[in-house]
């Protein structure tokens, strides 16, 4: 790679760095689809990723507009060159893909394409994907530009780069299924112990009641304010159980620390930069940094989600006689009245109730084109 120009080596730095930022499996193809044609100046790239039925169970393109790509029609499947390359794990170079003997020809609205270059994406000896260029761009009186042997070089150099972002984006989505199947687990047996018994005493009242009612109407009367008040029980019971639950990280860790931790996660799953400052900051009451957190997860969803932000930025300080949690992002923004006159939340009526429930109070500035700053307070000795 020595001979390749200062420019070259800035653009695969680059390429590889926007791979390993990412974490979500459609974020992580997209990226090395758009690396890889622009470090080779190609006029199309795509990725596969295959199933198990001879299909692709992911297939990201770039430089084909949307309405071409629908017009297309299904994803394809694993035959001609694309079978070849997840089959024999090497690589593909072609003048004109059209004149090879696997060519299988195209559906009506695909472009027309000529100079190939693919190859598998390997984990070992487990092909998880291909990735493959057409129509390589340069300045020939034909029209004509074949793909190089360096050019094969530095697309492998990508690939095996992309075989560990792919790896590492699995594993996220395995490890997130994993904690979204023990949290249901914990779930339903903080929903069996807290609810199941008011429930099953609110049923007995209840038929009791029932069986009152003709001949004790004020006995029943008194039995069906019981079945109220038990109901009223479960109710907080079950709140309690599906929104309150304290997060493991938060007793193992701290509020600085999960927070530095899921903020990190987030930073590489989005393409907004997401960055933590936190100052002087010391162990809270668990239900002030349990409500902490909750805002600020809900308040970091809307900033990812909603507003378009390049930059969030998130910090935790200590003042005199208050913590202070501030969640700003440079998003669109938007008008707090009109929000609240249609009826739409954005969570803020959830995340003002958490912050008054433990003594704190929250503020929240917006503007359209201005972005948005939510802050969190809660007194501190």
């Amino acid at each position: 790679m020595s001979h390749r120009p200062p420019s070259g080596l800035a653009a695969v730095s680059a390429a590889l760095l926007a791979m390993s930022r990412h974490l979500e499996m459609r974020d992580v193809l997209k990226t090395i689809v758009a690396s890889a044609r622009e470090l080779l100046d190609a006029e199309y790239a795509a990725l596969g990723v295959p199933d198990d039925h001879g299909g692709f169970a992911q297939f990201v393109v770039d430089g084909v507009s949307d309405e071409q790509w629908k017009a297309i029609g299904p994803l394809p499947r694993q035959h001609g060159i694309l079978a070849a390359m997840l089959q024999e794990a090497k690589p593909q170079r072609l003048a004109d893909v059209r004149e090879d003997p696997r060519f299988e020809g195209w559906p009506d609205a695909h472009p027309d394409m000529s100079d190939f270059l693919g190859l598998p994406i390997q984990d070992g000896d487990e092909t998880i994907g291909a990735l493959f260029l057409a129509n390589k761009r340069c300045p020939r009186p034909t029209g004509g530009c074949d793909f190089t042997e360096e050019d094969e070089e530095l697309l492998g150099i990508l690939a095996q780069h992309a075989a560990i972002a792919l790896t590492n984006a699995r594993l996220y989505e395995r490890s997130r299924e994993l904690t979204i199947s023990e949290e249901r687990s914990r779930l339903a047996h903080e929903l069996h112990d807290a609810v199941s018994q008011k429930l099953f005493s609110l049923r007995l009242t209840a038929q009791a009641a029932a069986a009152l009612v003709d001949r004790d109407p004020v006995r029943a009367k008194g039995e069906l304010q019981q079945v109220a008040d038990l109901a009223g029980e479960a109710v907080d019971e079950l709140r309690a159980a599906v929104v309150e639950l304290r997060p493991a990280a938060l007793d193992e860790d701290g509020l600085v620390a999960t927070l530095r931790t899921q903020i990190q996660v987030l930073d590489r799953a989005h393409s907004a930069r997401v960055t933590f400052k936190s100052a002087g900051v010391r162990a809270l009451p668990a239900a002030q940094e349990e409500a902490m957190l909750r805002v600020a997860q809900e308040a970091l969803h809307n900033a990812l989600r909603h507003s378009g932000a390049g930059q969030v930025t998130v910090t935790l300080t200590r003042r005199t006689t208050a913590t202070v949690l501030r969640i700003t992002d440079d998003g669109g923004g938007f008008d707090t009245h009109a929000v609240r006159r249609a009826g739409r939340h954005l969570g803020l009526v959830s995340m003002r109730h958490r912050a008054g429930g433990v003594g704190g109070r929250l503020t929240v500035a917006s503007e359209p084109g201005e972005g948005t700053t939510v802050q969190m307070e809660v007194p501190c000795d």
